[in-house]
């Protein structure tokens, strides 16, 4: 069964250097200390199949609240049914006052419940040997003890270096632990359930949109193989049909299409007002006149949420996609025979 690992990061690198921990790997380069939106990757930690979520950082200033709140909508498509488990990360060396605040604020995020499959994660740059660490985070510093005993008393102490799988198997052995401990599933909540549902019928959507290119794809592989080769071909291409559309679902489906519609509305309306009132200083013609600017800059605001994930979306969607069984057949059975 393939865990599903929800990173949060709080400010800073630390959310990154651990998907790329867990992931061993370099998926987040050193200079990245933050991301505009949220994104899914796959891989293993200690030999267990994972997917790591991960979303701009809660503190982050770069974003607009609308920005944020359809992030964290969409973190939770990318991570349905729900989580195993969250992973809030920290520099060790960086805690600070507004950390102490984070377990308020992904309770607030997630649901009171979510507490219950929460972690905290610390990232750290020397060596992890010994009981130095530990004496340090549930003794000598204050601020790390709280926050940690905030959320449970349950912590990993992992190094920046991704390269260091030393504590892959302890870090597993944790996250196990406390999905054992808490009834052996993930956590889900109304809003979880909502994404879940919403994925599922744009899954249905995409198949049923797609169906004709599909039935081809199927025929062109019975053109080419037969009996027990070609239903291992047929499940081959299902299988990665279904992960394509899948991945598409939880990327764009009508749960954040409908949260994007509002906001961008939100704007419109609230860019009018203000420019009608600043307009009518100017009289009737001024309200008019601004009225008219002050939509159009807040309908930009409220759409340049759309700008971002369109780009986004341009980079994980095929751009051909009448070619994709084409290229899946090609690719995938090159040498095939009849």
């Amino acid at each position: 069964m393939e865990l599903r690992l929800l990173v949060i990061g709080s400010n800073g690198p630390a959310q990154f250097q651990l998907t790329n921990a867990i992931l061993g790997r370099e998926e987040f380069s050193k200079a990245v200390t933050g991301i505009p939106s949220s994104m899914k990757n796959t891989g293993q930690l200690a030999g267990r199949r994972v997917s790591v979520i991960n979303g701009p950082n809660i503190y982050t200033k770069d974003i607009s609240e609308a920005k944020r709140k359809m992030e964290l909508k969409r973190s939770k498509c990318l991570s349905v049914p729900g989580p195993h488990a969250l992973l809030v990360a920290f520099d060790l060396e960086q805690i600070s006052l507004n950390d102490i605040r984070m377990p308020k604020l992904v309770t607030k995020r997630f649901g009171v419940n979510c507490l219950r499959h929460c972690m905290v994660l610390l990232a750290y740059e020397g060596p992890l040997e010994g009981g130095a660490l530990d004496d340090r985070v549930l003794h000598s510093d204050w601020h790390l003890k709280e926050l940690v005993q905030k959320f449970g008393g349950r912590y990993h102490v992992f190094s920046k270096n991704w390269r260091d799988g030393r504590r892959d198997m302890e870090l597993l052995q944790k996250v196990e632990w406390m999905v054992a401990s808490g009834g052996g599933s993930f956590f889900s909540s109304r809003t979880f359930q909502r994404a879940e549902a919403s994925v599922r019928k744009e899954e249905t959507r995409i198949r049923r949109q797609r169906a004709v290119e599909m039935e081809r794809a199927c025929e062109e592989l019975e053109q080419r193989f037969s009996g027990e080769e070609l239903q291992r071909q047929r499940q081959v291409y299902d299988y990665v049909v279904g992960a394509e559309i899948r991945a598409e679902a939880e990327m764009d489906n009508g749960w954040l299409r409908t949260s994007l519609a509002r906001g961008l509305g939100t704007g419109l309306a609230l860019g009018a007002m203000m420019g009608a009132l600043v307009g009518a200083v100017e009289g009737p013609g001024g309200m008019v006149l601004y009225g008219i600017i002050g939509g159009a800059v807040g309908g930009a605001a409220g759409g340049a949420a759309q700008v971002a994930i369109d780009n986004l979306e341009d980079r994980v969607t095929p751009t051909a996609r009448l070619n994709f069984n084409s290229i899946f057949i090609n690719r995938f059975f090159p040498s095939a025979r009849v």
